[in-house]
């Protein structure tokens, strides 16, 4: 229907931004990620869309990236995700951070999104294993266990699961197995 549009900011709402394409100002429902890679009041820019309907709403969600776009679009055809919560999901994880999530089974971190409960974090990653292109288990899954060691480390040192899942996935796959550097360095992107 609508793949993109390029336009200049007209302003931020709660949950997005307004964007003027050509005197037609569209109210865009966005997630964090993308309200945060937005350019200044007036400043253009290309949103990639998707338009959900139902029988008593129409919304336009709007993306910085096409890789955001296709995740969403593949998170609402899980059975019990809508719109809302593939939005949380976006905020919490990029693209890659997700398909990482889903080679090594983080269940955990993929319920720590709020509005997600442990089944429907399980029905997304049986889901969408099968749907995306996802790395080699080799390549990610030597640092799952780790990774699990450094989330709950920083936690019991009271960062919330959402404050850890954005540092852990900034910090990105360890390349040994090392849990103390990788809570150091998860520490540095928190402080």
């Amino acid at each position: 229907m609508i793949g993109f549009l390029d336009g200049s900011v007209a302003g931020l709402t709660v949950d997005g931004c307004f964007l003027d394409v050509n005197g037609v100002g569209y109210r865009l429902t966005c997630s964090t990620t993308t309200v945060a890679a937005l350019p200044g009041h007036g400043q253009r820019v290309r949103l990639f869309t998707h338009v959900h309907v139902r029988e008593d709403a129409l919304a336009l969600f709007g993306f910085a990236t096409e890789a955001e776009q296709h995740m969403f679009e593949l998170l609402i055809g899980v059975n019990g995700v809508g719109p809302k919560v593939a939005l949380q999901v976006c905020s919490s994880f990029s693209p890659d951070a997700l398909k990482r999530a889903l080679v090594t089974d983080d269940v955990a971190g993929i319920s720590a999104v709020p509005g997600i409960g442990k089944r429907t974090a399980q029905r997304i990653v049986l889901d969408l294993k099968e749907k995306m292109e996802l790395p080699d288990l080799e390549i990610v899954g030597s640092g799952r266990d780790t990774l699990t060691k450094a989330r709950s480390a920083l936690e019991n040192l009271g960062y919330s699961a959402g404050e850890v899942r954005v540092a852990l996935a900034e910090v990105g796959a360890p390349e040994a197995d090392n849990v103390e550097d990788v809570v150091r360095s998860a520490l540095k992107v928190l402080a």
